[in-house]
């Protein structure tokens, strides 16, 4: 009796593989130990990150197109640019200390204009009452606000009333020729005395103190074509005296009309 041999199977994976495949792990074990043994400094990590941080990204990607021509002042502005980068803490204080100093030569030329200014426009005042003679009714005086010239209300108005006077006419004329000379803007005040006001048309100082700076505008602007964006009024009553309200002589200085030439040019 014959006995049939087993055909010999051929199947699974080459014996190559097996050997392949150990090498790969034991590769991939290797790398795993290096990696765990390996120890990553943090201020080197912050350093670089924060270089990549700050620089920028022509600094890593220069132009494209390279120069033709190339010379020497390229190297001294790089140079240049790196010492700026580091420079002295001390050089920059200094450098602030002259930028300080250049603003307050600017603020003083820029205070010393402003005061040749009203220098000028109080002489160029003064010149005009004294050629007007007018300097026994109007007087004229230099302030932080700019000239003040200063009118006695006899010669504008009767006692408690604000409608000008045909001999105070001509005196506004020559103001509102002098005004007409300039291009800065113009306040005028109404001031009264302490005596009380009570009337239909004026129930107080403040009322007649207001219609009068009132009507010497409306005169200035009808009479003498000056532009009305320049003006502003206001009346003040009895609230701001020159002098003490104790005798008639001083209640006669306090009952006035200022017209103040700012010292600012109008826009």
């Amino acid at each position: 009796m014959k006995l049939r041999r087993r055909k010999s199977t051929n199947g699974g994976a080459p014996k190559w593989m097996v050997t392949y495949s150990d090498m790969v792990t034991l590769i991939l074990v290797f790398f795993i130990l290096l990696f765990s043994m390996s120890q990553i400094s943090q201020e080197k990590f912050d350093a670089v990150s924060d270089s990549f941080q700050n620089r920028m990204i022509f600094d890593f990607f220069p132009s494209a197109v390279p120069l033709d021509n190339p010379t020497d002042n390229s190297e001294h502005e790089k140079e240049d640019e790196l010492s700026n980068e580091f420079e002295d803490p001390l050089n920059l204080g200094s450098n602030e200390k002259d930028e300080e100093e250049a603003t307050g030569d600017i603020v003083e030329e820029t205070e010393e204009t402003e005061i040749d200014s009203l220098t000028q426009l109080i002489n160029d005042v003064e010149s005009f009452l004294d050629e007007n003679k007018l300097n026994d009714v109007i007087s004229a005086t230099r302030t932080t606000r700019g000239v003040e010239l200063v009118l006695q209300d006899s010669i504008l108005f009767e006692p408690g009333e604000a409608e000008i006077l045909d001999e105070g006419i001509p005196f506004l004329e020559r103001i509102g020729t002098l005004l007409s000379r300039i291009e800065n803007d113009i306040k005028v005040e109404g001031h009264t005395d302490t005596n009380p006001m009570n009337s239909y048309r004026y129930p107080s100082n403040w009322e007649l103190s207001g219609a009068r700076a009132s009507v010497v505008v409306r005169f200035l602007v009808n009479e003498l074509d000056i532009n009305q964006s320049r003006f502003s009024i206001a009346g003040y009553g009895e609230t701001m005296p020159i002098a003490p309200n104790d005798s008639k002589a001083n209640m006669t200085k306090n009952r006035r009309v200022e017209i103040i030439i700012l010292d600012e040019p109008s826009t």
